[in-house]
């Protein structure tokens, strides 16, 4: 899959088959338009295209709502999309003044100009253009003078999965990660990069890998503890997490600690992706740190009951 930054570096394909919108998660429902987009690609020996914006639309229109959370940074998603058979991933910076682009400017500018669209795959409710006041009607009744067809992925064939990206990040919010998995078809990802911290837990026995998150929109599950899987390089190995304030030991600011089951090496300055497979519990405070290594004693029990499922 070829990734462009900008529309100045995509040139027009022979029968280039279209699709856009910004695909978090990239959940079943997503992967039904996929799947269209890359069978028309097939059948008519053309190329798949996927068009996403980036900022997410709302950081930028409404750049004092902080509450909104992705599911994935760009380059997860990328990712996500490859593995659906995508040809070209066009990324489209995300700005006021591109918002403001009519939906006339933006079928003539980018859909027919800079990538020769020969079709138009969208969902039941996909709009596009300023105020989003483009709609599949508008592209149906003027197809011809376009020079694309257009096909809408109706509503059935979308929602009979029951998936939306709103439902996953609600779940993930709970904690309920395994729900979140089931939504999404894999398993929920954060990646981070290994820093220095307290060093308490391996002062109890429970050495952790400390992560900071460099993406400042990521969604980070619930607090508590968690089954999780962790890469490091190429390598995957079962572990427990913990996401919160660590209130036993005095803790004031949120942190994202990984134990790494049978695992002694030096993490500094690694990064580490961690798939997440059951909460095992709330965060909270216990009466001591003894209290708190009998906890930790039988969340790792419960976790490796689980990861050995």
């Amino acid at each position: 899959m070829k990734i462009y930054h900008g529309i100045e570096d995509f040139k027009p394909l022979d029968f280039a088959v279209v699709t856009s919108g910004t695909f978090d998660g990239v959940h079943f429902g997503h992967q039904t338009i996929l799947k269209r987009v890359t069978q028309i690609a097939k059948k008519n020996n053309g190329e798949s295209v996927l068009i996403t914006y980036w900022p997410h639309p709302r950081l930028v229109l409404y750049p004092d709502d902080t509450d909104l959370k992705l599911l994935n940074t760009f380059e997860e998603k990328a990712e996500l999309i490859r593995e659906q058979g995508i040809d070209h991933l066009l990324r489209i910076p995300f700005t006021k003044e591109f918002s403001k682009l009519s939906s006339e400017e933006f079928i003539q500018n980018i859909l027919v100009h800079s990538i020769s669209t020969k079709k138009l795959v969208i969902g039941y409710d996909h709009r596009f253009g300023n105020n989003r006041e483009g709609r599949f009607e508008q592209l149906k009744a003027n197809s011809a003078k376009y020079g694309f067809e257009v096909e809408e992925i109706p509503k059935q064939e979308i929602e009979h999965v029951g998936v939306s990206s709103t439902k996953i990040r609600q779940a993930l919010f709970a904690g309920e990660v395994d729900k979140a998995c089931d939504l999404l078809g894999k398993e929920y990802t954060v990646s981070g990069r290994v820093v220095k911290g307290e060093k308490i837990g391996r002062m109890i026995g429970f050495p952790t890998a400390n992560l900071e998150v460099d993406a400042e929109h990521k969604l980070i599950p619930a607090d508590g503890a968690y089954a999780v899987t962790a890469q490091i390089q190429s390598k995957e190995y079962k572990a427990m997490l913990n996401i919160g304030i660590r209130p036993t030991v005095g803790g004031t600011s949120k942190t994202i600690e990984v134990h790494i089951f049978d695992f002694n090496d030096d993490l500094y300055g690694e990064n580490v992706k961690v798939s997440f497979r059951k909460r095992l519990r709330a965060e909270k405070k216990f009466p001591d740190v003894e209290a708190l290594k009998e906890q930790l004693t039988e969340d790792r029990k419960n976790a490796q009951k689980i990861l050995n499922t």
